[in-house]
């Protein structure tokens, strides 16, 4: 019976600030309950977002602009994510937050083992709810800018510009790239990092292909928007690095709100899209090869 009845959001959770008053269930994979029924129950209880909420203080502390932590998954354990600190940031809470009993013991009772809960304050730290309300206005206002601006290039340096800013101070964002290294032998965080690249790169292809089609244009031969994609998540990637390991780069201009990432951003636009009405048929390879491997008489 307990498989199959759907337990709702607790009332007293509704007073809780979101996203945390939100339904955890899906986020919170690893709770030590036998049943999906306990499972769902235990995602939506007080003390659970209680402890959540201690975890990402910590993240927050840790892992924010200026802070100096080596972070691995074995750091993030005996470091600021271990089980006692957690427990005594719980104890720290404020109210509306549950801040009354043993932290150690109602981390045990959640996650086994502990390093369960490290993996799910993962899950809900990139989860998109946590800053969806802000990211939908402004994703509204690029996509009107990008597909029907008179300022196409204005946009895009813009677009750049926020992206990796905000990805800089992000410590959900900082988080992720911390973790890639240990995605090749760690199939839990390898799914996770999967799994926000697919949400993430979905909504920006959804964008991608409104602009190539109201502006007229088309990929070149041979590409796909996958591979615009991956080429704009890529080139973000790393500029947002090269800014938190080497601020005095300049690859993040907050004085003129520039980013090398809105140069690159449009490079790869010139080079992947061509109008639909005058296209030339090439490759980017050939179109490469047109430009630069012309033979001198």
């Amino acid at each position: 019976m307990d498989d199959i009845d759907e337990p709702r959001v607790p009332k007293g959770k509704k007073s809780l600030p979101f996203p945390y008053n939100q339904d955890l269930s899906t986020v919170l994979r690893h709770l030590n309950r036998r049943t999906p029924w306990g499972r769902r129950q235990l995602a939506n209880n007080k003390i659970t977002a209680a402890l959540l909420r201690a975890g990402m203080r910590l993240l927050h502390r840790h892992l924010g602009p200026g802070a100096r932590y080596p972070v691995t998954s074995e750091r993030l354990l005996l470091g600021p994510l271990s089980l006692g600190s957690v427990a005594d940031e719980f104890a720290q809470n404020d109210p509306p937050f549950a801040c009354v009993g043993h932290g150690k013991s109602l981390l045990r009772d959640r996650w086994q083992p502990y390093s369960n809960f490290v993996t799910d304050l993962i899950n809900f730290a990139v989860w998109e709810e946590n800053y969806r309300p802000q990211y939908r206005i402004r994703r509204a206002a690029n996509t009107k800018e990008l597909v029907h601006g008179s300022d196409f290039v204005g946009a895009v340096h813009d677009i750049a510009y926020q992206t990796t800013a905000e990805g800089v101070e992000l410590p959900s964002v900082r988080l992720s790239l911390a973790l890639m290294p240990t995605a090749d032998g760690d199939d839990e965080i390898g799914r996770i990092i999967s799994g926000v690249y697919a949400d993430y790169l979905g909504s920006w292809k959804e964008l991608y292909a409104a602009v190539i089609r109201e502006r007229g244009l088309r990929l070149r031969a041979g590409l796909t928007l996958d591979d615009l994609a991956n080429a704009l998540s890529v080139a973000t990637d790393g500029t947002i690095m090269r800014a938190i390991g080497d601020p005095g780069a300049g690859v993040v201009d907050d004085a003129r709100r520039r980013s090398l990432m809105g140069t690159v951003a449009l490079a790869v636009i010139h080079a992947f899209l061509e109008p639909a009405e005058d296209a030339s048929g090439l490759t980017l390879e050939q179109a490469v090869a047109a430009r630069f491997d012309r033979r001198t008489p």
